[in-house]
């Protein structure tokens, strides 16, 4: 292989990603194709075998589920993170992974330059290039639906089908759908197409992580998960036994079981952070189940005034991801602060998945706040009721200062 103009190529195996690569041949670049295996339903074989024969130089195939899940998803958990409210950022939280991965492979082959498929108008270009840029400072950044030579010529699909036929570029066999997806093991995301109408329902063939939870089981699945420094460590069917302990066999099974029960399905209108708003709908079954039972098993175990530091870092960290900062120092610093708050975060949350939620049973830890003697109304403990009386003083002097000014005003 030549030393001038390598390229690593991150390569999906479809349509337009296939078209780059020759494309990018066409423009004296000799390609590398890299593709991620983070979860998704894939033939890599074959998109091996397809890139070889259009003139890659190389094709890596990377593993990287379980790397996905030990050192990205687990933050994520551990944060409670989710953008705006709703959003568990199955997306955002890959890309990271994804381009760390890519930016490897171009410094041990010598390539100066990456290339993707996104867009110019969303969220991944940002995240990929900013992660490249991060991990790889002099690295040049080729992303040709960003260059004129490219997005000019080619102005839809029907313009990549023409260039398709006339490079032998062998075209899907199967209609596309019409909206865009994306998926990982954390998620499946959808939007455009059809769905960029708002109000527009989803069409029920969408989905394909979770059951409509109309027809989803009519009995509660009872699961029991436990924590060690934030992160989940084991997982237990209480009905049937199933244990899985391995990181990513227990993110796998949670999805199992809360994609039967049609947990993790959200329709959102979200912020882009370039600017504009775009309508997506999620299914992260697994990400739900973890999120519910570690917000259940963390205000369990957490000083109270550390855990509202943590949840306003929380909103920050999610923030950070959301924006493709994950290798920035703010999202560095932020990750070890929240890593700091989970020392004590560790115990047991048993809870039931059913037709579409997440209902918490209940919790135990050795690590407990909860002091059951101090709260209950039947055993008075070490607390003196009457200290409640001075507290309450305190805290209404500032009321009735307001009180007593709106009375002046009013007169």
């Amino acid at each position: 292989m030549s030393e001038a103009k390598k390229v690593v190529l991150a390569y999906s195996g479809g349509l337009d990603t296939s078209c780059i690569l020759v494309w990018l041949i066409e423009q004296g670049f000799d390609v590398i194709a890299y593709m991620a295996d983070v979860g998704q339903e894939e033939d890599f074989a074959e998109a091996k075998e397809k890139a070889l024969k259009l003139g890659a130089k190389k094709v890596f195939i990377e593993d990287l589920k379980k790397q996905f899940v030990d050192e990205y998803i687990w933050p994520a958990v551990r944060a409670n993170a989710i953008y705006e409210d709703r959003y568990l950022m199955g997306t955002a939280v890959a890309r990271p992974c994804i381009a760390r991965r890519q930016v490897e492979i171009a410094k041990q082959e010598g390539a100066q330059f990456v290339s993707h498929g996104a867009t110019g108008k969303g969220n991944d270009q940002i995240r990929f290039e900013l992660t490249c840029y991060a991990l790889y400072p002099g690295v040049k950044i080729y992303a040709p639906w960003k260059i004129p030579a490219f997005f000019e010529r080619f102005k839809g699909r029907l313009d990549l089908f023409e260039y398709a036929k006339k490079n032998n570029i062998p075209l899907p066999v199967t209609p596309k759908s019409p909206w865009s997806m994306d998926a990982n093991l954390m998620h499946i995301s959808y939007e455009s197409g059809v769905l960029e109408d708002p109000k527009a329902h989803a069409p029920k063939s969408l989905y394909q992580m979770t059951t409509d939870p109309v027809e989803a089981p009519n009995t509660p699945e009872k699961l029991e998960i436990e924590w060690k420094d934030g992160v989940p460590t084991k997982v237990t069917n209480l009905d049937d036994g199933t244990v899985k302990d391995d990181s990513l066999e227990l993110f796998l099974y949670l999805n199992q079981v809360g994609g039967k029960h049609g947990v993790g399905r959200i329709d959102i209108v979200e912020n882009r952070y370039i600017g504009m708003k775009s309508r997506g709908i999620y299914e992260t079954p697994a990400g739900t189940i973890l999120y519910h039972a570690h917000q259940d098993i963390e205000l369990f175990t957490m000083d109270k005034e550390v855990r509202r530091l943590k949840r306003d870092l929380g909103i920050k960290f999610s923030e950070q991801v959301y924006n493709g900062m994950w290798y920035s120092p703010e999202c560095e610093f932020t990750r070890h602060c929240i890593a700091k708050s989970q020392e004590g975060v560790e115990g047991k949350v048993q809870l039931s998945v059913y037709k579409g939620n997440v209902y918490i049973l209940g919790r135990e830890s050795p690590r407990s706040l909860y002091n059951q003697e101090l709260v209950s109304f039947d055993v008075q403990g070490d607390y003196d009721p009457t200290d409640a009386n001075g507290f309450i003083k305190i805290n209404a002097l500032r009321l009735q200062e307001y009180a007593r000014l709106r009375s002046m005003e009013a007169k």
